[in-house]
């Protein structure tokens, strides 16, 4: 909100973007109740809703509805669901230039990032919304009267809806049918994919890779394995839609040797920890990686940019940048153990003392030393700065 407060009065077209479910609704609600406390021009219309689509079908509809509806003044529009609408890019262009401010979402499935990138020609500002991270999630939680532990998180994930299921049963079945509906409408049917069953397989292999570095070139030879043989051209366009699609993160990894970022090496992370966990059989869900997952969202939401480090034969979790401050940071659930701990500050062996290096970890002792910072989870929930 705090971003995007900044655009309230701006004339670019507002996108309110992200994966299904994440509560791009909710967030347009919210500044409407704000821009209302300023202003009564304004215009909410709801696409989902059968009756107003009806009467909106397209372009010409949208527009003399508005000026039909709206006072001369500064108005504030507000479309969700607008790729249902014929011609929406068109009117909402228009709309810009009529003394509108113009706030838009919709389904990841039809308002993709290249897709208003292409229609809208740079009058756009857009907005990514990201499932709860683990304050958030703990947050609502209280406002349902529900203690969320970590362990549920890092298992559950944050699509806030799931929080208001009290029974195990109901919440793993809304989420299976969550999961259905992004892959197959929002990504088969979105980019009209023959050849399903291939798909579905990569995708698997994908979200269960989370934390993990892939390339081409495995997923190849794991798909080679399956008996689905898939080329690494296809391998790439198909990882492209997950990312598209809002469904994955990828980290490029970044070579010291070549001073570059390695293309075809990247790091997987789930925008929802759930779609690794409903992807496990027998309850062994993989709490490592979602650790490490967990940890990539909360530096996301504090605002750093992240990429993997690499110098040929050490590798460090994250390289995070924000303004002109660099961070190098290892992420592990414990380092109680002498080897976990060995490994994870015995990572930084190669840097000198003036990179600042942290190992962010779930243990309740800070096992700070004078040259790694230790930071604690339960701290990290906490903070809005490294």
């Amino acid at each position: 909100m705090d971003a995007i407060r900044e655009f309230y009065d701006v004339d670019l077209i507002k996108i309110i973007t992200g994966i299904r479910r994440c509560g791009k609704s909710v967030i347009l609600k919210q500044i409407i109740e704000e821009i209302r406390g300023r202003s009564d021009n304004i215009i909410f219309l709801d696409f989902e809703d059968t009756a107003v689509l009806n009467a909106i079908p397209d372009e010409m509809a949208l527009l003399n509805y508005i000026d039909c509806y709206r006072k001369e003044s500064l108005c504030y529009v507000f479309l969700d669901e607008v790729q249902r609408v014929e011609g929406w890019a068109g009117a909402c262009r228009t709309l810009r230039i009529r003394n509108c401010s113009v706030f838009i979402s919709g389904s990841n499935s039809s308002l993709l990032s290249r897709e208003f990138t292409r229609e809208l020609s740079g009058r756009f500002v857009s907005f990514r919304i990201r499932p709860f991270v683990y304050r958030e999630l703990a947050e609502y939680g209280k406002e349902l009267g529900r203690e969320i532990s970590l362990s549920d998180y890092i298992i559950w994930g944050g699509f806030p809806k799931r929080t208001e299921f009290s029974d195990g049963n109901a919440q793993r079945i809304y989420l299976n049918e969550l999961n259905e509906t992004i892959i197959l409408n929002d990504i088969i049917n979105r980019y009209r994919i023959r050849k399903t069953e291939i798909f579905k397989r990569l995708a698997n292999f994908v979200f269960l890779s989370n934390g993990r570095i892939i390339s081409a070139r495995s997923v190849e030879k794991y798909m080679t394995g399956t008996g689905l043989p898939c080329s690494a051209t296809t391998i790439i366009k198909y990882i492209g839609y997950l990312e598209e699609a809002y469904a994955i993160c990828c980290v490029k990894k970044y070579s010291t040797k070549s001073k570059r970022e390695l293309e075809y090496y990247f790091k997987v992370y789930d925008e929802d920890l759930v779609l690794n966990s409903i992807r496990v059989m027998n309850n062994r869900y993989d709490i490592t990686h979602n650790f490490e997952n967990v940890v990539y969202n909360e530096l996301i939401y504090m605002g750093y940019s992240l990429r993997v480090y690499h110098d040929g034969s050490q590798e460090i979790d994250f390289v995070a940048n924000k303004g002109n401050r660099q961070y190098y940071i290892q992420v592990a659930c414990s380092v109680a153990e002498d080897k976990a701990y060995e490994r994870e500050f015995g990572a930084f062996a190669r840097l000198d003392n003036s990179c600042q290096k942290i190992v962010i970890t779930n243990d309740d002792i800070d096992y700070s030393t004078s040259t790694v910072r230790h930071i604690r989870f339960r701290d990290l929930v906490h903070m809005d700065e490294l």
